[in-house]
Order: structure tokens, then C-alpha cells, then sequence
């Protein structure tokens, strides 16, 4: 006799424990969820009973609450909430499960039962009730939602409202207006009582004094802020004021204008003390006058320098990768990255990185400026990058070439305003490029990210020759995404001021006020993130102008020396050699193994003028406050983990990365500031100190450091939140299955990207 068959349960439970528990008789009263909401922000659709994904491998493990949609955000409130990891990067304006719309790459809807998945667009008819709903991230975040016991048409309902509120018709329905119109109004009073920003923030380079600055501050003394563009009576796409040649007159700029791209004239971005220059143009479009305004034009750049040399000019467009090309590897690599599975068979994962040519493509546009970096240094020429719109590899090129000559450019505010400088007031088409209003997805490209990861790339080589943190980097990256702010917006400083002045006039706010103050820019880090929090955008290693240290026993400061940025003046005491990351400096810096062997059999008296400038330059200690020129070899060039995988569960590794450094480097910083403070204090202050003012005021609100110094009897250990994603935590991101053992573990492990023999015989500088 057979044994009676037992049958399986029927009811699946997805209350949550505490629901659920039978201790939990009593009745309480059910928590209300609702979203944290802005000025101006409204709740334009919700559902309840939504399970938030957190593992695949379980499909029971998740959050249960609300999913709401406003006209700013994706908001999921628990119904339990977690406490909040103490040392993770916490958002001002944003909650730790929202998403801004303008954030949003693909909503995608899927029925299990039916079978059924659907990307949804605006306005789209959705014809089948979802069971789930996956959010593909700018930011590459993959949020997935399930609606098993969420009201069918409710589900519907926030699902089309999310696709409909993400895809915005016009610029002015983003919700940056509607919040700052209404933020300027509510802290009227504050500012009637308090001062401007204006004289605290980055240079925003929309009045010519900042260029007038910028002129004096590098010598430039052959060259003058033109003001021709006044209210974009010449361009559309330029700024009112510009640098030009002082040969030049305004009559013949008029004149000139005609011949260019949108009228482009050429426009100055930096001068090096011995006199070049770095200029950027647009290619010319009158065939007939081309060879007569080149001459007139190269002429004057040639009489602004004081040796007469005649400029070295740039075509990028046949030097480097298109956009479409920078957008196609960007594709390819966000597959590998996020949307893949990390399979066990997979064992192609690290060639498949190669294979997507990204990194091929930051290293082709960081070599390109090097190149022009010898021919202003080296050369002693002016450089012209030309382009056809001067719009897009320009920016790239442009500001890469000044963040390796200028270390101005390396610390916080001088690369904020690099970037305002060569990004935004030259009319990078921030709007097209990062496809804010998704209507032409042809035009969108990552310029502005793979400038990001050049600059990442030369920061980890050179770890203490920047203010700045590669959590700087990615913050600023997020920010693209984050529609509060004028930075990242518009296409041009023309369209920035007609939209503000539209908004100015519906907000009712006064006629003449500064943009700055009623549209910020996202220079104004505190209107999202705390003193605190700010504090990880400090580089503890960094090695700059005005970084204090202790010598005979009083604080002094590293003074940089004038024209520190010639190639004549890069020696440096060999403690500073320690700037140049994890002792490449004497080994794998010098040169391959290939260039080993050619130089065996290469004449010296061989070598082309940039090869002995490459060869000088490498054989000296790096000058942290002078110039400074990354390895070039594909070998050399760095996946960044950070950005590109801090999403992936799998791939977060406990108390590992980098953050472990940073966090012990942090505190010893941190000591030293308190001591330094604490013998000031003893000595008092003589003509000779220089005082930190991190360590003014209450030192404990002031201190530049994230992790601080721990007290004898409370002995340092790493907090237990810190992983290889800090400041960022992938909880809630949509897993993958286990990947120990395969190729990206052994990658998380230290392994370098996987060559193949064809690049490894062309690895040369």
C-alpha cells in the first residue's frame, strides 16, 4: 500500500514578518507611507502592496511598500524602514530608494503569465496588466518591482504614469523650474538678511571679469576679453564674452564670424608662461574666404606669441572616435556591466570590456592630449584644436590638455571651473548629448563621462596630485541626472538665458536678478549634500598649493614655484615621489617592454623631437604641482570599478577597494590636522605659519576629513559598512546570479583587463 500522497500548500504569504508574527496580536495602527516631497513636487500616481526586488536567486527576498510617481521622482517607501547606514552618501533632496525621471533610460513592463514584456514610451497604451516593472538607470542602477498583490489597474496606472512624466514634451516641464522658482521665494528673506553666493562660488564665466581673471592669473598679456557676442548678436552657441588675440579688432572679428560654423570665432582657453597658446575653432564653412580669414586668423595667434612661432593646428575630427562612435562603446559596455548576467561559463567577460573599445577610447583621446601638451610645451608652439561645431572633442581635449599643464585645474574649485569654462560657457550640447527630453536619441553620446574617466585615469596614476575624489567624480557624473540645476541643461549659454528669463518672468521674480542666485549651478553642493558628507570630495594624499606640513617645528606650506609648469622647472624632492601611485614611478613608468627593446636598437640621435620630450619628461620624478603626463600604454589604462560597478551586488566586496585606504589615510590626515592645530596653539602664530582653516572655529564641524582620528582609548577598526561601492551601496539593485571563481571575480580580485596579442605588440606610448 502506497503512502498517502501529501499534498503542497496552495497560499503563498507575502506579508511581512512582523504582520505575520503571532506575538504581533495586538493592533497596531498600519503606517502611513508618504513620499518626502519638494516645493512644488506632487504625487501624480501610487500603488501600495509592491514588493522592491533585492535578490533574483530568492525571488521572496524584498521590500514591501509604496511605489509612488511625482512630478520630479520614482519614490518606494518600505513599510519597514532599515536603519540607514551611517557611512553612506546621503542625498539632501533625494531618498535612498528615488530615482529622477530625467534619470530613467528604459521603463519596461512584463506579465509573467501572458508572457509579455513591453518598453514604454510617452503617451503609449499599455494593454496588459503588469506583474513587474524594471527601471533601467542613467546611472546604470536596474530597480525591478513586483505587483503580486498590488491592485491590477493601480499597477497599470503608475507604470504609465512613470513613462508618460519621464519623457517630458518641453525643457520648462522639467521640475528644476517649478523648484527653484518656488525655493528662490521662500529664501527671499534669507538672502535680504545674508549675502549673494555669487562671492563664494566656482567662476561661472558670464561676466568678463572671470575671463579678465583667467588672463592675468596665466599672463596672457597678448590677449583680451571681447565682448562682441553681447546678447548673441554673433553666435547662438558662444558665450557673451570671449578671449581674443589683441591684433585682432572687433570690426575684423565681425568680419571673420561669417566664415565659421555658427559663427564659432576662435575662442582662447589657456596661455603657458612661455608664451603659447591653446585656442579652440570651428571648422570654416566659406570655401571662398577659408584661406584668407585662416591666414588673417593664424597670423594673429602667431603675433600674440612673443617668439613669433606660427600655431600648430588640430583637426579632432580626423584624429579621434566620433560621438556615435563614443555612444556605440558605451552601449556595449553598460551590457557587459549591468544587464548581463555574470554567468559561470562566462569566460569572456574581461575581453568582452576590451572588445566594447571604450577603453581603447579614452586612452586614444588622453594620448591625443598629450601629444598637444608637447607641442605647447615641448614645441613652444600655440596649439588650435579645430572641429566642425567646436562643440563636443573640443571640450574633451581642450580640458584634458589644461588639467595636465595646469595644477590649478587640480583641485576642486579650479576643475569646477574648468569645467563651467570649457564645458558649459563653450556650448557642450549638454541638453542633446545626455537626451534630457528623449526625443533624439541619435544625438545622444557620453562625452561628458568619458571625460570623466580621462580625468579618473590620470587621478589613478597620480593619486596625490588632485583635491579631489573619484567619488567627486561620480557624485558630479550623478548630478547629469538631477534636473534641480543650470549646469547640466542646456545646450548653450543663449538657450540657459532665454529659458531663465522666460522663468524668470512666469515666477514673478525680479527683473535683473542673477541667474545664479534663483537657478543655481551644481556648484552649490550644499543644496545636496551635507558639511559632512562634502568632506568625501577631500583627497587626503593630495600634495598642492597651500597643503600644510611641519618642518623645524612650525606649519609651513608647499609654495609653487613661478612657471612650477615648464618642462625646465619638473624636478622635485624625492618625497614627493610618492605622489606616483604604488611604485610605478621607477619601474613600469619608464616604458614597456617593446620600447625597452627598440631603444636597445634605436639611435638616441633617432628619436623625434616629442620622443625625447616623452623620454626627458619620464625619466624625472613626477612634479605633482607641475606637469604631468599619464602612461599611455593600453597595459595602463584602468577599468573604473567605482562608476561603472558599484550597482552589482556580486561585485561589492566587504571591507575591500580602495575605501579601506582612504579610510586609514583619512584618519592619520585628520590627526595630523589636530595636532598641527594644537601646536599652533603652543607656539602661537608667527609671520612664518600658516594657518589651516579646517581647524578654525569648532574642529570637530571643520574637519576636512570623512573618517576621523579615533581617540588612544577607542582603537580604529573599519566601520562595517565600508565596501568596495562607499559611498554607494548596491542594496536593492537587481542581483545576478553567484560569480566567485569566474573572470570578474578574479578582475574585483586585481586582475588587469585582459589583452590580446595583437594589442599587446602595438603597446606603445
Amino acid at each position: 500500500m502506497f503512502p498517502a500522497k501529501v499534498t503542497k500548500p496552495t497560499f503563498k504569504c507575502y506579508l511581512p514578518p512582523a504582520q505575520t508574527d503571532v506575538k504581533n496580536t495586538v493592533e497596531k495602527p498600519l503606517k502611513k507611507l508618504e513620499a518626502k516631497l519638494l516645493s512644488g513636487e506632487i504625487v501624480v500616481n501610487e500603488v501600495n502592496f509592491v514588493r522592491k526586488c533585492i535578490s533574483t536567486e530568492n525571488n521572496q527576498e524584498g521590500l514591501w511598500g509604496k511605489l509612488i510617481c511625482t512630478n520630479f521622482k520614482v519614490s518606494f517607501i518600505p513599510q519597514d524602514t532599515s536603519p540607514k547606514q551611517k557611512s553612506t552618501l546621503s542625498h539632501l533632496l533625494l531618498g535612498e530608494h528615488d530615482i529622477p525621471l530625467t534619470c530613467l533610460e528604459q521603463v519596461v513592463t512584463v506579465n509573467d503569465t501572458k508572457g509579455k514584456k513591453k518598453v514604454l514610451g510617452s503617451n503609449q497604451k499599455l494593454k496588459f496588466n503588469p506583474t513587474e516593472l524594471i527601471l533601467y538607470c542613467k546611472d546604470l542602477r536596474v530597480i525591478r518591482f513586483c505587483f503580486e498583490e498590488a491592485g491590477p489597474e493601480s499597477a497599470r496606472k503608475v507604470c504609465l504614469a512613470i513613462a508618460h512624466y519621464s519623457h517630458p514634451a518641453d525643457l520648462q516641464l522639467l521640475f528644476g523650474f517649478e523648484y527653484q522658482g518656488r525655493r528662490y521665494h521662500e529664501s527671499k528673506e534669507e538672502r535680504v538678511n545674508g549675502s549673494t553666493p555669487r562671492g563664494l562660488q566656482t567662476p561661472i564665466f558670464d561676466r568678463s571679469s572671470d575671463w579678465d581673471r583667467e588672463i592675468k592669473r596665466t599672463n596672457a598679456s597678448e590677449w583680451r576679453v571681447c565682448s562682441i557676442n553681447q546678447s548673441y548678436a554673433v553666435s547662438s552657441s558662444l558665450p557673451e564674452h570671449i578671449v581674443v588675440p589683441s591684433s585682432l579688432t572687433d570690426q575684423d572679428l565681425m568680419q571673420y564670424a561669417s566664415s565659421f560654423t555658427d559663427h564659432r570665432i576662435p575662442m582662447w582657453c589657456w596661455s603657458h608662461s612661455n608664451g603659447s597658446a591653446l585656442v579652440r575653432m570651428a571648422s570654416l564653412t566659406d570655401p571662398l574666404q577659408q584661406k584668407k580669414t585662416e591666414q588673417k586668423i593664424f597670423a594673429a595667434i602667431t603675433k600674440s606669441h612673443p617668439q613669433r612661432n606660427e600655431p600648430f593646428r588640430s583637426d579632432l575630427d580626423k584624429s579621434l572616435p566620433s560621438i556615435l562612435d563614443i555612444q556605440s562603446a558605451f552601449v556595449k559596455l553598460r551590457q557587459i556591466c549591468i544587464l548581463d548576467p555574470f554567468e559561470e561559463s562566462e569566460e569572456r567577460w574581461l575581453s568582452t570590456i576590451e572588445n566594447s573599445r571604450w577603453l581603447e577610447y579614452v586612452r586614444a583621446f588622453l594620448k591625443h592630449s598629450a601629444e598637444m601638451v608637447y607641442h605647447l610645451e615641448g614645441g613652444n608652439s600655440s596649439v588650435i584644436l579645430q572641429e566642425e561645431e567646436d562643440r563636443d572633442l573640443n571640450c574633451v581635449v581642450s580640458a584634458l590638455m589644461q588639467l595636465m599643464l595646469d595644477p590649478r585645474y587640480r583641485s576642486l574649485i579650479g576643475f569646477q571651473s574648468l569645467v563651467q569654462k570649457e564645458w558649459v560657457m563653450a556650448g557642450h550640447r549638454f541638453l542633446d548629448r545626455c537626451n534630457h527630453l528623449k526625443k533624439n536619441d541619435k544625438e545622444e553620446s557620453p562625452l561628458f563621462l568619458l571625460f570623466l574617466d580621462c580625468v579618473w585615469q590620470i587621478m589613478n596614476q597620480y593619486p596625490a596630485a588632485f583635491e579631489f575624489t573619484e567619488t567627486y567624480l561620480t557624485v558630479l557624473s550623478d548630478s547629469m541626472w538631477i534636473p534641480l540645476f543650470s549646469t547640466f541643461l542646456f545646450s548653450s549659454s543663449k538657450q540657459r538665458a532665454q529659458h531663465l528669463m522666460d522663468f524668470a518672468k512666469h515666477k514673478a521674480i525680479p527683473q535683473g536678478e542673477d541667474q545664479v542666485v534663483y537657478f543655481p549651478p551644481v556648484w552649490e553642493w550644499s543644496q545636496q549634500f551635507s558639511t559632512k558628507d562634502q568632506t568625501l570630495f577631500n583627497n587626503p594624499m593630495y600634495v598642492g598649493k597651500g597643503a600644510a606640513c611641519v618642518q623645524n617645528g612650525e606649519v609651513k606650506t608647499f609654495k609653487r614655484k613661478q612657471k612650477a609648469y615648464s618642462s625646465t622647472l619638473r624636478g622635485t624632492p624625492t618625497n614627493l615621489r610618492n605622489g606616483v601611485k604604488g611604485g610605478e614611478e621607477s619601474l613600469t613608468r619608464r616604458s614597456s617592454l617593446a620600447n625597452e627593446l627598440k631603444s636597445e636598437l634605436t639611435p638616441v640621435k633617432d628619436l623625434s623631437p616629442s620622443e625625447r620630450f616623452f623620454k626627458d619628461w619620464f625619466s624625472r620624478p613626477a612634479d605633482l604641482q607641475g606637469l604631468l603626463i599619464p602612461l599611455l600604454m593600453p597595459s595602463h589604462m584602468a577599468f573604473w570599478k567605482l562608476f561603472f560597478l558599484r550597482w552589482v551586488p556580486e561585485a561589492c566586496i566587504s571591507k575591500g577597494g580602495p575605501v579601506t585606504t582612504y579610510h586609514k589615510l583619512s584618519q592619520l590626515v585628520d590627526e595630523i590636522e589636530i595636532l598641527q592645530s594644537q601646536l599652533r596653539q603652543y607656539k602661537g602664530t608667527s609671520p612664518g605659519n600658516t594657518p589651516l582653516t579646517s581647524s578654525g572655529g569648532n574642529p570637530t564641524d571643520q574637519r576636512r576629513m570623512y573618517f576621523q582620528a579615533s581617540s588612544p582609548d577607542d582603537p580604529s577598526t573599519p566601520p562595517e559598512c565600508l565596501t568596495s561601492s562607499f559611498p554607494f551601496t548596491p542594496t536593492g539593485n537587481l542581483s545576478r546570479r553567484t560569480v566567485q571563481g569566474t573572470p570578474i571575480s578574479k578582475f574585483l580580485n586585481g586582475a588587469r583587463i585582459w589583452l590580446s596579442t595583437e594589442t599587446l605588440a602595438n603597446d606603445t606610448v
